[in-house]
Order: C-alpha cells, then sequence, then structure tokens
C-alpha cells in the first residue's frame, strides 16, 4: 500500500512546531490556554496538510479538538474501538472525544480556519460522536502535548471541559470507535483500575486544576 492511500487524501489542520516552540513548548498539561489558543486559531498562522504527510513530519502539529465531558462532577470513560481513525490508540481507555479538525468539515475557502469557525465544527463534532439528551456547554480549559511518543509528537491537543446540563443526559455512542461508555468519579479513574491513554492520564493529574474552574 502507498503511502498516498492511508488516509484517502485527507486534509487536517496543522500549525509549525516552530510556533508552538516560540509560543512556549511543554510536554503536560497547560492550563493557561489563552497564551496558545487565540494566536494558534488565527488565520494566519494555521492551513490544511495532507493527512499522509502530517502523521510523518514532526515539524508540524496537528490540532486535535479533546472534549471531557461531565455531569454532576463525574467524568465520561469509554474504550477506544478498532474502527477508530488512529490505530496506535485503539482499545485504550480515554476521557477525550475528538478528533482532527478536516478541511471537509469546516467552512474554510482560503485554507484557514479562525476561532468561531474552530468553536462550531467542535460543536458538530460532539454531536456527531455522541447521541444524548439536552444540550451542553463547552470552554477550552487547555492544552497538552506529549513529544515523548510518536503519537503526540505530531499532535497538539486543545481541551475542551463539556458539560452535560441534562438531568439524565442519557449518554449514548453514535461510532463503532467508543464503546463502554460510563461516568465515573475522577478519583476512581485516577487508580489502577481504569489504565488511560497518554493524553487522557495528563489531564486526570491535572483534574484539581480544570475541575476546579
Amino acid at each position: 500500500m502507498s503511502k498516498s492511500s492511508r488516509y484517502g487524501g485527507e486534509k487536517v489542520l496543522v500549525v509549525k512546531r516552530a510556533l508552538f516552540d516560540e509560543l512556549g513548548a511543554f510536554n503536560g498539561f497547560e492550563p493557561d490556554s489563552g497564551r496558545y489558543f487565540h494566536t494558534l486559531l488565527s488565520a494566519e498562522n494555521n492551513f490544511f496538510l495532507d493527512r499522509d504527510d502530517a502523521e510523518e513530519d514532526p515539524s508540524h502539529k496537528q490540532l486535535i479538538p479533546y472534549c471531557i465531558f461531565t455531569h454532576k462532577g463525574k467524568i465520561l470513560h469509554y474504550t477506544r474501538g478498532g474502527s477508530g481513525g488512529e490505530a496506535r490508540l485503539h482499545a485504550k481507555g480515554s476521557i477525550g472525544v475528538g478528533g482532527h479538525v478536516n478541511l471537509s468539515d469546516v467552512d474554510a475557502e482560503d485554507g484557514h480556519l479562525g476561532e468561531a469557525t474552530y468553536n462550531a465544527g467542535v460543536d458538530r463534532e460532539i454531536r456527531e460522536e455522541l447521541a444524548f439528551d439536552g444540550d451542553f456547554t463547552h470552554k477550552v480549559i487547555g492544552l497538552i502535548n506529549d513529544d515523548t511518543n510518536d503519537v503526540g509528537k505530531v499532535h497538539l491537543g486543545i481541551v475542551h471541559l463539556v458539560e452535560f446540563t441534562a438531568d439524565s443526559p442519557n449518554v449514548k455512542a453514535n461510532e463503532d470507535s467508543i464503546a463502554n461508555l460510563a461516568f465515573h468519579d475522577p478519583a476512581d479513574l485516577a487508580g489502577d483500575d481504569f489504565p488511560l491513554e497518554t493524553w487522557s492520564q495528563l489531564c486526570i493529574e491535572a483534574r484539581d486544576q480544570w475541575l476546579a474552574n
């Protein structure tokens, strides 16, 4: 199989790694989202790149909305199924729902993306991946980065806290890549019974910073 056929010509939103370094590169969870978010989502600083190239090129960072869902103080946890887009994360436990921002998903005729279009895309992504009753609120609470592995080197997570506002949201998965959905106490998710993918581990370790906001 040729490299060009791996992702079927998919184009994903990226920024240059040099911009991330200029803003202040970090490893782990960074709660000072304002320091990064507005600059990363300025139209002159982002663009769409073939995913085949982006996945192998650490000189770019793919921007990934990573949504943590909460309801009455509990956090939604799931297991990544085998049909997800990132094979390296299959069967891992996660508290983050989200994925690549694609050119086909947004109104970005000039090949760049602003904050309003990005946030509208996140709203659509939430409703596409999960079915639930009632409404929700969401806000950016930080960024996540992990350059210690091949997946992390080419991705940068924008972490959203999503709160369901219904008394009983009745959450179900809309995609086969999301399995075993259930709400859990944050302290339980920090224990050995819930092995998590790296980004989720980092978010749980920093939970006191964002649950208090």
